[in-house]
């Protein structure tokens, strides 16, 4: 490894430099990297690359799902919870199964087992091609809510179903009540295991003398422990990582201090960015081993079965789309729905064009063993590989350039959230004022004329000015900003969990900006 380290710097650089002129052309950065990829393995000298499935399962995807659950709004989560368990495990199964058809009938050597291992590895959406999409284009708050929840889920339920295939591919037998128990206890299980090493690496927060660098290395550790341990017991380790790391999230203001916050968002959002850097290069780099893979097979037919089980995929995705709203607007009858009017026809489009599939697919199909248990090579593994390359490469591109143009041409309009940020602001600052008044008046009256700078807050907060230019020279007014800052951040915290309608991106900016408050307090002390 280390004879290429000088080429593995240059592919950072590299990375580093194509995301860079991808924010300045207003191109989803996925898209660049993988054409990238693809045209630095033609140049000669270029050491081969093999990508390792392990790799990918253990060093990349926990973490990349860690960050993406401390990411996601709990409350978005639950109020889009129908639709998102739908797409992320009703409308996956039904994919990996019209890829499974098609391919029994229409691509020869293909049985009904080999047709669900594929469908099982090209079924899951990738959450970063989407998101690297959705930040060049504006689109309803509920639009990526519903991505990023589906994002969090869908691997888990495609990489059931790719085991469960696999069995049965290298076995030629498939018992239905064992794989309904293993399936409930994969669920069941992960969530479990992830939710119990979560409270685990809580309390661990909350009893050892951690700082802010430790509580960083421990935010690294948990993600991998999760994983790893419901795996080593046969559970799912993508649900175990997402529900552990929803549940910490969910609870960071209660373990962490304002600087391990503060810095933990740093050297992760720094981190995930290098990994789906990495991982998008690697797709296009690993072609050369992907084409030399296929043996006999015709490329130009390997490339028309991957053409059209991408066909499949879309036509699918869209159709779902337009059978989640129908099924909303008929059950709005009998329950109560997250909204009962009816989307329109762009919203099922725009979710069903945002399908692109990514690295997790890669990985499940370079896991394909060479051979089965009896030393014969896997059936049609070398095309099953290739296939899925095909429509990693053709839903980045397709959908990668074309859903902006689309989402410019039918813009959607957000039903929830009719105000601007700029006036949810001005109300959420004239709001922390006056709790911050209403806190020093009632606690603290008796010492607003024992420190003269506590009086000027006061003035200020009344007058709703900023408070970011105060020098603190008392310990005990320094203790009293603190406390007023722990009441106003508890305010927001319950104000959004309140509140349904409230985007909870603006309320993490003013607790993040609480948080700066308290840290420049604590450099002066």
């Amino acid at each position: 490894m280390l004879e290429n380290f000088e080429f593995y710097l240059f592919q950072v650089l590299m990375i580093t430099m194509l995301i860079m002129l991808a924010k300045k052309i207003q191109v989803a950065y996925p898209v660049l990297l993988v054409l990238a990829g693809l045209l630095i393995s033609f140049i000669p000298g270029v050491p081969p690359i093999k990508i390792e499935p392990e790799l990918i399962f253990i060093l990349f995807l926990p973490p990349l799902l860690y960050e993406a659950a401390w990411s996601t709004s709990w409350k978005e989560l639950w109020r889009w919870r129908r639709i998102i368990f739908s797409f992320a495990f009703v409308v996956v199964f039904f994919t990996a199964l019209s890829v499974a058809i098609f391919a029994n009938y229409f691509i020869p050597g293909f049985s009904l087992a080999l047709g669900f291992l594929l469908g099982g590895i090209v079924s899951p959406p990738d959450a970063v091609s989407a998101g690297a999409i959705l930040k060049f284009v504006k689109v309803p708050k509920r639009l990526a809510s519903i991505l990023e929840g589906e994002s969090l889920l869908n691997d888990a339920s495609s990489l059931i179903i790719f085991r469960f295939a696999m069995i049965a591919a290298a076995t030629g037998q498939f018992v239905w009540q064992e794989a309904a128990g293993s399936f409930v206890w994969m669920c069941i299980g992960g969530v479990g295991i992830g939710l119990t090493i979560a409270y685990i690496f809580l309390k661990m927060h909350k009893i050892l003398p951690t700082d802010s660098n430790t509580d960083i290395l421990l935010t690294f550790i948990a993600p991998f422990s999760m994983y790893l341990a419901a795996e080593q017991l046969h559970a799912s380790g993508v649900l175990a990582v997402v529900s552990g790391g929803l549940f910490l999230s969910y609870r960071s203001h209660d373990f962490l201090s304002s600087a391990s916050r503060i810095r933990t968002v740093t050297v992760w959002e720094t981190f995930v960015f290098l990994l789906n850097g990495i991982v998008f290069m690697l797709i296009g780099l690993d072609l050369p081993e992907i084409v030399s893979g296929l043996g006999d097979t015709d490329i130009y037919t390997a490339i028309g079965y991957g053409i059209a089980v991408t066909g499949v995929l879309v036509i699918v995705r869209v159709l779902a789309g337009y059978a989640a709203v129908i099924t909303t607007l008929i059950m709005r009858n009998f329950i109560t729905v997250a909204d009962a009017q009816s989307p329109g026809w762009k919203t099922p489009m725009i979710i069903g064009w945002t399908g692109m599939r990514g690295v997790v697919s890669l990985a499940a199909a370079l896991s394909i063993p060479l051979t089965l248990s009896d030393g014969t090579p896997f059936p049609q593994r070398n095309l099953i590989l290739f296939i899925t390359f095909v429509v990693i490469l053709l839903t980045l591109l397709v959908q990668g350039l074309t859903l902006p143009i689309l989402l410019k041409k039918f813009p959607l309009i957000d039903r929830d959230f009719v105000r601007s940020e700029k006036e949810i602001d001005y109300e959420i600052q004239n709001n922390l004022a006056q709790v911050a008044v209403d806190k020093i008046r009632s606690d603290y009256a008796h010492k607003i004329e024992s420190f003269p700078i506590l009086k000027d807050q006061l003035e200020k907060y009344e007058h709703k000015l900023s408070s970011s230019e105060i020098i603190i020279n008392y310990t005990e007014y320094r203790n009293i900003y603190i406390d007023i800052l722990e009441t106003q951040r508890n305010w927001l915290i319950n104000k959004n969990r309140k509140e349904l309608l409230l985007d909870e991106e603006i309320i993490k900016k003013h607790l993040r900006l609480l948080d700066l408050q308290e840290e420049r307090l604590n450099l002066k002390s």
